[in-house]
């Protein structure tokens, strides 16, 4: 029996400690979000976020020699998944308008669940029959948080969802498209893309009245908190990157549960929002079953991917 390289441990302890601060770090880009309210059209929010993490991130992969001239398929897939986070996030920064972090959050929760469904139908992995039930029981937590939040602040309680399957369509891009370039490559390209694509439309949509597109000139306080959302969206995915570099995706992926409770904190500090016990028992629903597909896809010798 070999004795465990030090070496291996070492890196997998600087990924979790990655993925940790990434945990911490998404829920505080989600309350600057938040705090931004209807002062800023979404839009202009998402536009912010990509367009900063573009700014920072090209330049990196350029100085460090990690840029390259994609193809033309290349460059398509990269537009798509401009597209599908673009919309992933606008709806997801649409729910927190209306519903607290936390239950956002939860809800988005369901998209590994829809990744591994998606795995068997696109890529053709194989899903036992217990995967399967795990994945009911993460949809029910769902729902245990959607109903009451439903009553609230109606179909905008769905939007977390939308969220998740786009994110879940991203992510089966990502497993394709990351093993051919650096981490970091790959978020430069997705920012540049998002940002290409948000830019235009927020031209088009100028002065419409279209509050959703309709761009504004934000006063000091929004400018920070814009400036917030793009920042710390980017370290933090600057972390889930080298994190899943360092360390395998199947030991860092119940970490990301992190992200519910620094929600939760969050919520409550900063807004005094605190789930109710329906939501907490939606919540521990969503965890459990995600911990258990997780545990069946080390099992099965694949890579879940955590979701960033």
């Amino acid at each position: 029996m070999h004795a465990p390289n030090p070496t291996q441990k070492d890196t997998a302890v600087a990924g979790i400690v990655l993925m940790t601060a990434f945990s911490l770090l998404a829920p505080a880009m989600d309350a600057c979000a938040k705090l931004i309210g209807d002062a800023v059209a979404v839009g202009q929010v998402v536009g912010t976020r990509f367009a900063v993490q573009a700014a920072l991130l090209v330049p990196l992969a350029l100085v460090m020699g990690w840029l390259h001239r994609p193809d033309l398929r290349e460059t398509g897939l990269h537009v798509m998944r401009g597209a599908l986070i673009i919309v992933a996030t606008a709806f997801f920064f649409s729910a927190l308008r209306v519903m607290p972090i936390a239950d956002a959050i939860a809800i988005f929760f369901v998209e590994p669940f829809i990744l591994t469904l998606l795995g068997g139908v696109l890529l053709g992995e194989h899903i036992g029959p217990r995967r399967c039930i795990a994945c009911a029981i993460g949809f029910a937590g769902a729902l245990l948080i959607i109903q009451p939040s439903f009553i609230e602040v109606g179909p905008a309680a769905l939007m977390p969802l939308v969220t998740a399957v786009c994110f879940a369509f991203y992510m089966i891009l990502t497993r394709k498209m990351a093993t051919r370039m650096h981490p970091i490559t790959l978020q430069a390209y997705t920012g540049t893309a998002a940002t290409a694509i948000i830019l235009p439309l927020l031209w088009l949509f100028n002065d419409t009245g279209f509050a959703p597109m309709d761009p504004v000139w934000p006063e000091t306080r929004e400018l920070w908190l814009l400036a917030g959302v793009g920042l710390i969206a980017t370290l933090s995915h600057v972390c889930i990157s080298f994190a899943l570099a360092l360390a395998p995706a199947s030991v860092l992926a119940p970490i990301q549960y992190l992200e519910i409770v620094g929600a939760t904190f969050l919520g409550y500090l900063i807004f005094n929002d605190l789930p109710d016990r329906m939501t907490f028992a939606g919540i521990a629903l969503i965890v459990g079953a995600g911990l258990f597909v997780f545990i069946r896809e080390r099992q099965m010798g694949r890579r879940p991917t955590p979701a960033p």
